[in-house]
């Protein structure tokens, strides 16, 4: 295991002026033409960084267009009710996401005019968007120098700055994005360093695994995620379905599996839970998405 540095090495001007020539030159060889590249809609771009988040790209290829042309505008969104939001994201993983989208698009409907707010600060204020998709969406329909850091970012600053150092904070990594970072054509270069870190991760040792930030995911079957999604798609195809049937088809599910069933405790507490999250309200006749 390499060493860990607790502090950001310091980069001459030339140094950085070197690094992120050769980057752009790669960029140019590695550019992805990926449809949400050919738009500088806020929304739009919003709808791409979320969807990106925790997806692999060629996933967000299948779904993307197809989400815009059900939601294509912020107001359309916030018009939605959540299981619609929620039915459209189903295959894309992390549910939460979708709530949050429809979230944000009624504050965006109610308070900006069916408009993002601009700039990295009022982005942040909305569900769902971290600093980094605030940054994305900033820098890709503004072209706004800003920080944007997320896993293809870190991993060209980890490999090209921190060779041999494990656990690289964020912190560590900021003074040297800011510092790269063009006051023109912003969306060109993380652009291409999303495209070099892509190449980086599919040809060698993925740099970012040496991130701070980076976590495996744990396997899906079987686990407490695998259980909510199921039981969402399951209340989706059959609302109004009673907890007792619920369960017991939840059971059968899990047994032709090979795996345990699901204790009582285990499934009031799942389903707790997405009822407090927003996606389930329970009715007399049973449950039904929000």
């Amino acid at each position: 295991m390499g060493k860990i540095q607790a502090h950001t090495p310091h980069v001459s001007a030339a140094d950085m002026a070197a690094f992120v020539s050769d980057v752009r030159e790669q960029g140019r060889e590695l550019y992805r033409d990926l449809p949400w590249r050919n738009t500088r809609d806020p929304y739009e771009i919003w709808i791409s960084e979320v969807m990106l988040q925790q997806t692999q790209v060629a996933r967000v290829l299948t779904r993307w267009e197809r989400f815009l042309a059900r939601f294509p505008t912020v107001d359309a969104l916030a018009a939605a009710s959540p299981g619609d939001v929620v039915e459209e994201w189903q295959g894309m993983g992390y549910n939460r996401r979708a709530l949050a989208l429809k979230r944000a698009a009624d504050i965006c409907s109610e308070q900006y005019g069916g408009c993002m707010p601009e700039g990295v600060e009022a982005l942040v204020g909305l569900p769902g968007i971290g600093e980094a998709t605030a940054a994305g969406i900033t820098a890709f329909s503004r072209d706004v120098p800003c920080v944007y850091i997320e896993t293809n970012v870190r991993a060209v600053f980890i490999h090209r700055f921190f060779p041999d150092e494990e656990r690289v904070t964020d912190k560590q990594l900021r003074p040297l994005v800011e510092a790269a970072c063009p006051t023109e054509d912003v969306r060109g270069w993380y652009y291409a360093l999303l495209d070099v870190g892509a190449h980086l991760k599919r040809t060698q040792v993925n740099p970012s695994r040496r991130a701070a930030a980076y976590t495996r995911q744990s396997a899906f079957e079987g686990s407490r995620r695998q259980k909510r999604s199921w039981l969402l798609r399951e209340v989706m195809a059959s609302p109004g379905i009673e907890s007792e049937e619920l369960l017991a088809r939840l059971n059968r599910i899990e047994r032709e599996a090979g795996r345990d069933g699901v204790d009582r405790a285990t499934f009031d507490s799942i389903m707790g839970d997405l009822e407090r999250e927003g996606f389930f309200v329970r009715s007399a006749s049973g449950w039904l998405i929000a």
